[in-house]
């Protein structure tokens, strides 16, 4: 269960409200970088975690409950720069070229999606599970393996994508609250990356989880083909780095290039089935 505390996680200000601005925050509720997706990610890698210990359950929901205040903090930051907007930006906002149309009356409805007038129309001057477009949140882009290394790893990225947006907003703030806010997101963003290194680290560093899972016995894989690095370009050049020589990341292994070239034959499929509706000549 859950508790709420009516005050915010950070103090979120406003001084000069833009709705342009409530537009771009809502890519940090809604859009596939946001606060929603990690929140809801976080959720449900601790709902299904198995372990013999439940620190790594109970380290996810301390977090996924934090996201929740980021939630509260943009969603609140988006009503109050469409509050008491000043008349010249909802003037400027005439002059373009859609919003004038929705404004003059042409199609309202269609023209209305993935503006921030949707803020307007359906949340009364208040934010929406939906991104900068006004494409509704799904949880499509949620990563719940059930396997905490693989998961880990999907929450770095998350992080990291996250923290770029958020720099993105704050370099594109102009309101001094705005860019405290931020500021202190971007700060909670540092520490869930770390936060998620440090799971994989405590898993017993990379060598020994690497490949994931690590329960597969990898005597069992294609030995030939484990650890070579495709080349599918046509003239056979490739980039070198890294990935093309020396031992792998995991020690198990070298680097290796392979001319990718067919290991298989082409596929012949059979005649149709009399009723799979294909035609006459299809079917033997």
């Amino acid at each position: 269960m859950y508790y709420h505390d009516k005050r915010l996680q950070y103090p979120v200000q406003v001084t000069e409200p833009d709705p342009a601005f409530a537009r771009m925050l809502q890519q940090a509720i809604g859009g596939v970088e946001g606060e929603i997706r990690v929140c809801m990610q976080y959720f449900f890698q601790a709902w299904g975690n198995r372990a013999p210990t439940t620190k790594y359950r109970d380290m996810l929901l301390n977090t996924a409950t934090e996201e929740i205040g980021h939630i509260e903090m943009l969603a609140t930051a988006v009503a109050l720069n469409l509050e008491k907007a000043p008349a010249k930006l909802q003037e400027e906002g005439v002059k373009d070229g859609i919003v004038g149309a929705v404004m003059g009356g042409e199609n309202p409805r269609h023209k209305i999606e993935g503006l921030i007038h949707k803020n307007l129309l359906s949340g009364g001057l208040a934010a929406m599970p939906m991104d900068s477009d006004g494409v509704p949140f799904n949880m499509s882009h949620i990563y719940a393996s059930g396997n905490v290394a693989a998961d880990m790893y999907c929450n770095v990225a998350a992080e990291s994508t996250g923290r770029v947006l958020a720099v993105r907003l704050f370099n594109a703030a102009h309101d001094e609250g705005m860019k405290k806010m931020l500021h202190y997101m971007i700060a909670r963003d540092t520490m869930h990356q770390q936060q998620w290194l440090a799971v994989i680290e405590e898993l017993g560093a990379e060598p020994n989880n690497l490949p994931i899972p690590n329960s597969f016995p990898q005597d069992m894989e294609d030995q030939q083909n484990n650890y070579n690095f495709y080349v599918t370009s046509l003239d056979g050049t490739y980039p070198e780095g890294r990935w093309t020589q020396g031992p792998t990341p995991d020690g198990k292994g070298e680097f290796t290039v392979f001319r990718n070239e067919p290991l298989g034959e082409e596929p012949i499929l059979g005649p149709a089935r009399p009723d799979s509706g294909a035609q006459a000549q299809q079917i033997g």
